[in-house]
């Protein structure tokens, strides 16, 4: 069963152009993983399936239903968000208020709730009420500091 599907979407950066007719089909329980150099179109090929920019209604489909003219708010309801890279996170709130802000406004049931998050990630139970921003890149215990990106 199709679950996410782009139909020949374009997009636009101002006067630039940034996708020419992309085509993807993604089924249910398939994961797909969008990789290239700076300046590709991946950020607008996120934000246009999440509704940051718009499109012709039947260029993005998710479980049946075009998605290409709904607002960013009404995507996100039916499940669809983008979690942008780096660290924005709402520095004054701790881990576990981070994790369900993304989940706010949902409408929509779905297997990944704050135990199944937690289930994958323990460490983020273990440090659910400490500041989101003390996570991945910050000091450890011991002064040193950690490798890697974002958790």
């Amino acid at each position: 069963m199709t679950l996410l599907q782009t139909i020949g979407l374009t997009a636009r950066c101002g006067d630039f152009q940034a996708l020419f007719g992309v085509d993807i089909v993604l089924t249910v329980g398939q994961t797909m993983e969008i990789i290239g150099a700076n300046g590709t179109g991946k950020t607008t090929l996120t934000r246009s399936i999440a509704g940051v920019l718009r499109n012709a209604p039947e260029q993005v489909m998710f479980d049946g239903r075009a998605l290409g003219a709904l607002p960013a708010d009404q995507i996100t309801g039916l499940g669809v968000v983008m979690v942008p890279e780096g660290r924005r996170l709402f520095p004054s709130f701790s881990v576990e208020e981070n994790l369900l802000i993304a989940a706010y406004g949902r409408q929509v049931a779905g297997p990944w709730g704050l135990g199944v998050v937690c289930g994958l990630l323990p460490i983020l139970r273990d440090r659910r009420r400490t500041p989101g921003t003390a996570l991945s890149g910050g000091p450890l215990a011991d002064g040193h500091h950690r490798a890697g990106g974002d958790v």
